[in-house]
């Protein structure tokens, strides 16, 4: 049992986890790395969501898995939402055998997913156990982590007690997680993670081992969102790359890929830096040339 989570367990033994959660008790260490900064590179599925699903879908996740290995990458970032309605356990080993052969990791996969259900509403268990199939499905890609979201407020519901609902799920699902092998990343996706202030707040509150951020780079929008990342860069297990950013009026603009790898290398970041393209233009010619400035401005 680490240090946080003896302190937990002793002031929850005394007041109760309601009100031991999000009291500003505990707060995080950075994750301990040596040896300094690592950068390795995979491509997000969701870039090429047009050609992965819908009605244009004409491309498989093993010819995108292809296209990662013609860009010479390590890694490939299995998108959950472009998977078969039923999956099966030979079609993971497919993908798994497909992106080996070609010398490329499932560097992760992604889910959608909402904690802010009650406990008693039947849709926070169906949620809770949607996030748990898809970890043993990344154990079988051998997939080392999963990006999740917290969830969203609902009515009549006050943020601490919504807050305290998506602690709790979230640590439950890292229990289970870490029983198979596999990291939960909670991403900075709106709601109570749109700021580095309210992701910090799950940072510091939930309490496993396996249990980091999922930096997206493209998603806070505040007056300096590199102060934002630089905030939370220290906690993060992977790390997705947006090619523009934006503001408080949500205008975007480009990314500064220069200063994001400072902020990287500062906090001595190593794991996939993964692109994830959500701009105009075709697809796989786009996340191709993103992906090629990326790795030259980025390095290793």
């Amino acid at each position: 049992m680490d240090r946080r989570k003896f302190i937990k367990g002793t002031v929850a033994g005394a007041v109760g986890i309601a009100s031991a959660t999000n009291t500003g008790l505990f707060a995080a260490e950075p994750i301990s790395r040596h040896s300094g900064h690592k950068f390795k590179y995979s491509l997000a599925a969701y870039s090429y969501r047009q050609l992965l699903g819908g009605d244009l879908k004409s491309l498989s996740l093993h010819e995108f898995i292809d296209d990662c290995a013609s860009m010479g990458l390590e890694g490939t970032e299995l998108t959950s939402y472009y998977f078969p309605e039923e999956v099966t356990p030979e079609y993971l080993n497919s993908l798994k055998q497909h992106a080996f052969k070609l010398g490329v990791d499932v560097s992760g996969t992604a889910v959608g997913n909402d904690f802010g259900y009650a406990e008693d509403d039947p849709k926070r268990k169906e949620q809770i156990d949607h996030v748990k199939t898809w970890v043993k499905h990344a154990q079988i890609l051998n997939a080392p982590v999963i990006r999740i979201f917290a969830g969203h407020q609902k009515p009549g519901v006050d943020e601490g007690k919504t807050h305290n609902l998506m602690v709790s799920a979230i640590e439950e699902c890292c229990d289970f997680a870490g029983k198979h092998g596999v990291y939960l990343a909670l991403e900075n996706h709106g709601g109570p993670t749109s700021t580095a202030e309210g992701l910090m707040k799950f940072v510091n509150d939930v309490q496993s081992p396996w249990f980091g951020v999922n930096l997206d780079t493209g998603n806070f929008s505040s007056d300096d969102v590199y102060a934002e990342m630089e905030q939370v860069a220290p906690y993060a297990v992977n790390v997705q790359v947006k090619v523009a950013v934006r503001g408080p009026d949500k205008v975007k603009k480009p990314s500064d890929f220069d200063r994001l790898r400072k902020i990287l290398q500062n906090s001595g970041y190593r794991g996939y830096v993964v692109l994830e393209y959500e701009e105009g233009g075709e697809p796989r010619e786009e996340s191709r040339r993103w992906m090629s400035e990326l790795r030259e401005v980025m390095g290793g």
